[in-house]
């Protein structure tokens, strides 16, 4: 059953809506998956907050028409599945990870930023780790310095005596 007029307009707002926060787009054809394979896909997007859909190729187009992914109108072609985030490997990582363990789910393209993605170029992002362990990174690296700092300055105390207090401190104070 098709969808009327009225229906396709609504579904192309709520997709251009996602469209104007997105920053990635990734593509892939879904032929031949079972409906519990679907909705195991389907759960992981949502866990990762990557808006999944099947949509009509037509909508799809217009949806991103005059947007950053308009690039990609040439490879919505087939039975597509759109992986739409707002965060810049999300969408990738979740079509990646499945595609391991699911040879049926072949990845066609992407966009990310506005720059068009093949199938290498999705791969390629979807390994880019996500961006809280990058921030942990930039931390762990931020605080080498320092912790590295607080051990040479133990590790004097300690060839020192520890607590023996600096020479200034050992001088007799006369009282006034």
């Amino acid at each position: 059953m098709g969808l009327n007029r009225n229906e396709k307009q609504a579904v192309v707002e709520e997709i251009s809506a996602k469209v104007a926060s997105a920053q990635t787009i990734a593509l892939a054809e879904y032929r031949g998956i079972p409906v519990g394979q679907m909705t195991q896909l389907r759960s992981k997007a949502r866990d990762q907050g990557v808006y999944l859909r099947v949509l009509k190729n037509t909508l799809a187009r217009r949806a991103v028409e005059g947007t950053a992914f308009s690039g990609l109108a040439n490879d919505m072609t087939g039975p597509l599945i759109y992986a739409i985030s707002d965060d810049a490997v999300a969408a990738a990582k979740v079509l990646s990870d499945f595609s391991k363990g699911n040879d049926k789910l072949v990845i066609r393209g992407g966009n990310y930023a506005g720059k068009a993605l093949d199938k290498a170029g999705v791969a390629a992002l979807a390994n880019i780790p996500s961006r809280e362990v990058l921030l942990s990174q930039l931390m762990g690296i931020m605080q080498a310095p320092v912790s590295g700092f607080a051990r040479a300055l133990a590790a004097l105390a300690a060839k020192n005596g520890g607590d023996a207090a600096p020479a200034e401190a050992e001088a007799p104070v006369e009282a006034a």
